[in-house]
């Protein structure tokens, strides 16, 4: 059995697509109303709209208390409070994150929570280049599963594969869950530049330079670098930089057009990026631009500015 804690597009889209693959699959909604209007409507107007629910989907205010695979699809700085409240119903289960980011206050990602948390628990990171509706239309998307028991791996590797979901395997969690919450630094940044207008040569090179940030700081996190080049880093780079669908890239365009964004919609990246920095100055490392992000979201430079620092900075190899 598979539950999915989270009733956004996301853990919609994952628990749609699932229960057409025939897993026993069960949705939670922390909303009791928006459960019940979800299962009497079989679709999520609120996130996915027109995409019906398989029959066999389960809709439910309340976490099942059997034993099964429990996917937490819960924004990235609402897991820890999730987990806590949620403890009882989750011991022994096998736990996948599938959030992407750096818990602000800790600078912890999802996997090292969930082990901090629920240390009994087996635990892993679902994370990759997707957006919520391609998955739920059926169309083809690929994923990578870390975790850190290889042959648990294997299972859940097996139990996650669907038709139009292909996930592939590694047992580098670092890697998986700095690729999947770093890159949403750089979209933002991304964002910016195409909001701004200066052009889809700048973006390339902001995607480019972005990418060797991201490596530096999982590298040094003990990230395997060929993770960050496989889907949870370099896919997820430039599905999330090329697209409007994007959240994250969203709220760049935003602020390169001096927009205002509605506060509403998570943008995982915004704290991420803080919590990058943390990590950047506790270790010395020069993240330029994650640091121009972070000043950008902090109103203590304009993004002229911001374009102006980044190339005045010194020449030197690539």
């Amino acid at each position: 059995m598979i539950t999915v804690l989270g009733s956004g597009a996301f853990g919609t889209a994952l628990a749609i697509s699932l229960a057409e693959a025939g897993r026993d699959v069960t949705l939670w909604s922390r909303d009791p109303v928006q459960a019940q209007s979800m299962q009497a409507s079989r679709e999520n107007a609120r996130r996915l709209p027109g995409i019906a629910f398989p029959d066999s989907l389960r809709i439910s205010a309340d976490i099942p208390q059997n034993s099964g695979t429990v996917l937490l699809a819960v924004p990235m700085q609402k897991l820890r409070d999730l987990l806590m409240i949620k403890a009882d119903a989750l011991i022994d289960r096998d736990l996948v994150a599938c959030c992407k980011g750096i818990e602000l206050s800790t600078t912890l990602g999802p996997v090292a929570i969930m082990r901090e948390l629920m240390p009994q628990n087996t635990v892993a990171i679902l994370t990759g280049p997707s957006f919520a509706s391609d998955i739920a239309r059926g169309l083809p998307t690929a994923l990578t599963l870390a975790c850190a028991d290889a042959e648990r791996g294997k299972s859940l590797q097996q139990s996650l594969t669907t038709r139009n979901l292909r996930i592939y395997r590694t047992t580098d969690t670092i890697g998986a869950e700095l690729g999947g919450a770093l890159k949403n630094v750089i979209a933002i940044a991304a964002g910016a530049v195409t909001g701004a207008g200066l052009g889809d040569s700048a973006r390339a090179a902001l995607m480019t330079r972005g990418y060797a940030e991201m490596q530096r700081l999982a590298q040094a996190l003990g990230a395997r670098p060929e993770t960050l080049s496989g889907l949870s880093g370099f896919g997820d780079l430039v599905l999330t930089c090329t697209s409007p669908q994007s959240r994250n890239m969203r709220f760049g365009l935003a602020l390169g057009r001096n927009e205002a964004f509605d506060p509403a919609v998570t943008v995982e990246g915004a704290a991420t990026a803080r919590a990058a920095l943390k990590h950047a100055e506790r270790l010395g490392l020069d993240l330029p631009i994650t640091a121009a992000v972070v000043a950008l979201l902090d109103g203590k430079v304009q993004l002229r500015q911001a374009m102006d620092m980044l190339l005045s900075r010194p020449l030197k190899e690539e």
